[in-house]
């Protein structure tokens, strides 16, 4: 199964409260940081919602 990497690349300081609860939701809380979370639509959906915040790789397990 793939997993995803994705890394938070810009500050949620000045996002809408809702954006920043999915960006805590997914595990990112600073800046350059990056989580591992699993390919599905569900995590897929959050990553649409704050994509203007965040860079995504595939990875191969």
């Amino acid at each position: 199964m793939a997993k995803l990497k994705i890394t938070l690349k810009k500050s949620t300081i000045g996002a809408i409260p809702k954006h920043r609860a999915t960006a805590i939701a997914l595990g990112l809380k600073k800046t350059q940081k990056s989580v591992i979370q699993p390919d599905n639509e569900a995590v897929r959906g959050m990553i649409n919602a704050i994509r203007h915040l965040v860079t995504v790789e595939e990875i191969q397990d």
